[in-house]
Order: structure tokens, then sequence, then C-alpha cells
């Protein structure tokens, strides 16, 4: 990768000349809203749903939350990763790029670099765990990449990216710890804001803020750094944490305008590893898990860590089930007609499942509530690993997603008459 030392310094105007160098190459993703899904926010969780959680027994939150949705599933290769991808190769020198790059993705860093790749006419190699989705792996070979399998854990993967150096003299192009990919990263952040604003223009009953005046020229207040008072903010963007690269772009692209930023991850089998680093004081090097959000399955980079453990950039992390990411993705196929992986719900499982996120918007939104952003990170999946994972958890008779399941029909229900 081009050298740390001489990368730009990771704050808003770097990702704003990010944006500059890469926006041929990328889609300005819609951005959508849905009043199902923000009514169903809105919506207190019933009694029941909450038994056997940590929740059980407390009052349950009644919050206003008006959702606005970055699609980034519509990206080119259907993820957000080729923003870091292409921000990175134009910044390595021409030497740089004619030795090829490598780099080690379960699928969406791997598409893109390798998209990257072929519109620099460059070789790319990339390193997949042999459990990566055959879609992703197909998608990569496709691209003209060439594929090495390794084991699953961040370790397993970067021990065979070692030998791919030493024998090719490919550039490393990590698929989150470098601030060239943070950067490229957080441009999507800047866009969301931007196209949130215009929305709310266009209908100000979008923001949960309509009734106040908007400011000086209808922008976004880009430089306080209270909550900014525009009716057309977002009070708050979730975005889901993997290895932390987007997480921590978005962190930096919004430092100071005045909206929250907060991550969301799974919980199954430790994959909330940056919750925990949080609660630790640490960061967690490790992560093992099988969470059916495998674009999330990696434990938090170096730098990425060192943004998102600044509290002036993030607010906090909160952890979700796979019950719930399930729950989320049925509404946001069903619902919203909008075909996404498990990974890009687990920032929408959050805003509606977890208590103490929710009870925090009631808390500070009082009864005007928050516009919240959230991004859907991807959509590289399959309709038939979708209707695995369905089968899987219909069989089980998991409780409460069928709970959980039920209450959203029932409010979806009430809004459609």
């Amino acid at each position: 990768m081009a050298d740390i030392a001489k990368t730009l310094p990771l704050k808003r105007s770097s990702v704003q000349s990010a944006h500059e160098r890469i926006k041929q190459h990328i889609h300005r993703t819609p951005v959508l809203t849905s009043t199902t899904l923000s009514n169903l926010a809105s919506t207190p969780q019933t009694q029941e749903s909450l038994i056997g959680t940590p929740f059980e027994g407390q009052t349950p939150a009644h919050p206003k939350i008006n959702f606005f949705f970055k699609c980034e599933n519509y990206q080119h290769i259907g993820a957000f990763k080729i923003r870091g991808a292409f921000h990175a190769l134009s910044r390595l020198s021409e030497e740089e790029l004619s030795r090829g790059v490598v780099t080690h993705s379960s699928g969406n860093h791997a598409q893109a670099l390798a998209l990257a790749a072929r519109t620099y006419g460059i070789p790319a190699h990339i390193v997949m765990p042999t459990i990566s989705t055959p879609s992703k792996i197909a998608a990569t070979q496709g691209y003209g990449a060439k594929v090495y399998f390794s084991g699953s854990t961040s370790d397993e993967r970067e021990a065979v990216v070692k030998d791919v150096i030493k024998d090719t003299g490919a550039v490393l192009v990590p698929p989150y710890d470098h601030p060239d990919i943070i950067l490229g990263q957080g441009t999507m952040a800047l866009e969301l804001e931007e196209q949130a604003a215009e929305l709310v223009r266009e209908d100000p009953t979008l923001s949960v803020h309509h009734n106040q005046k908007e400011g000086m020229n209808g922008h976004v207040n880009e430089v306080d750094s209270t909550h900014n008072s525009s009716p057309s903010r977002l009070d708050a963007v979730i975005a889901p944490i993997g290895g932390g690269g987007m997480l921590s772009g978005i962190a930096t692209a919004l430092h100071g305008t005045g909206t929250f930023v907060f991550g969301a991850e799974p919980s199954f089998e430790g994959a909330d590893d940056a919750r925990r680093g949080l609660a630790a004081g640490k960061r967690i090097p490790t992560v093992k898990t099988l969470t059916i959000a495998d674009g999330l399955r990696t434990p938090v980079g170096e730098i990425p860590w060192t943004i998102i453990s600044d509290k002036s950039k993030l607010r906090g992390i909160y952890a979700v089930t796979e019950e719930q990411i399930l729950a989320a993705m049925r509404l946001v196929l069903e619902r919203m007609k909008v075909f996404v992986e498990p990974s890009a719900v687990v920032g929408l499982a959050m805003a509606l499942y977890d208590e103490e996120f929710r009870h925090l918007v009631e808390k500070e939104g009082g009864e005007k509530g928050w516009n919240v952003g959230v991004v859907l990170s991807g959509g590289n999946t399959t309709v038939e690993a979708i209707g695995k994972m369905f089968a899987v958890s219909e069989q089980k008779g998991e409780r409460q997603e069928g709970k959980m399941g039920a209450q959203g029909e029932k409010v979806a229900e009430n809004v459609a008459g």
C-alpha cells in the first residue's frame, strides 16, 4: 500500500478530496425512505418480544425515528467496498501499480479490488476463505482476478497473502486497515448527508424536524461541533462494522457536523468484538465466528480502532442477534423491495430491536425524535442463500424472530390500512 506516512490526514477535508478522486468510478447510490419502517421503529416493542433479552421486564422504549437508507447495495459490485478500492489504487505510484495488487476478503472487497484493478489494467491476486459465498467467488473471478483460498480467520488469510506477495511482488491493498481505504469508504457519508437534505427540502415531512426553519441557503451545518439545528439534518448515522474501514470513514467524514455516528455488529459467536473492545478499553485482535453477516466476521483493524475508540467521533456500538438480522432483512426485502445481504441490515436491526439505543433516541430526541441515516452496505447474496437462511430459522422455531416478525407485520398492516 501507499506509505502511511504520505497519506492524507484522517479528517473530513481528506474525505472530500477522496470523493473528488473517485467520483468518476463510483455510483452516487440512492437514498431511500420508508414510512413503514420508520413507523415500525417508532412503535414500542411488545413486552412479550423482550422476554429472554437483557431488557425483559422493562418498559419498552417509544422513540420517534425517521429513516434515510443509503443504498450501497446498488453500488458497483453490489457493495460500498469499491469506494476504498478505487481510492487506494488512485494513490499508488506507477511502479507500484505495475506490480499488481493483492488482498484478502470474504467477498465484497475482493470484488471491488478485482474491478478496480481491471479498470487500471493491472493484475489482481485475491485470497478468499473457502467458506466464502460461491456467488462472490465467481464474481471476483469474473472480474479477472486470480483467486487463492484460505481458512476463515484473519491470521489464516494473511498467511496466504504473505506467500502471494513473496511469489508475485504484488502490492497489498488491505480490506480496511489503511487510511486510503478509510477515506474512500467515508465518501458515502458526504453523499448521504447531502441527499437526505435534498429529500427533505423536496418534502419537509420526511424530517422529524420539519416544523423548524431551514438554515441559511438550505444547507446542512457542516462546521458546528454541537448537534446542529437544521431541519434537514441527520441526527445520527448507523453503519455496520467488521474490520471498521467503513464505520471509521463515516465517523471521520461526519466529525464536527453535529451528526452522531453509531456502529452495529452481530453478537453471534463473539462477532461483536468492537463493542466488547470498547467496553474493555482495548482492541480485540482475533475473531472466529460464522455469523450469517459474513462481511462482518473480521476483527476491527488497528487504524480503524483509533477512530472508533475516540468518543468524540463515535457515539457507540450495539450488537444484534442472528434472529434480529433475519427479521430486519425480511422487512427490507418484503416492505422496501430492496435486495440486501445479511451484513447490510445490522444497522436497521439495531434501530428496531436494541432497547438501549431506542431509549437513547427517546431520551435525547424527545417528542420530535431523530432523523437516522442507515447504511445498507451491500447486496451480494443469492435467492438460494436467503431461502436457506430463513428455512433454517423456521425449522428451529425461533420464538423471538416470530414475535418480531409478527410485530412488524402488524405495524405494516396498520400503515397500509
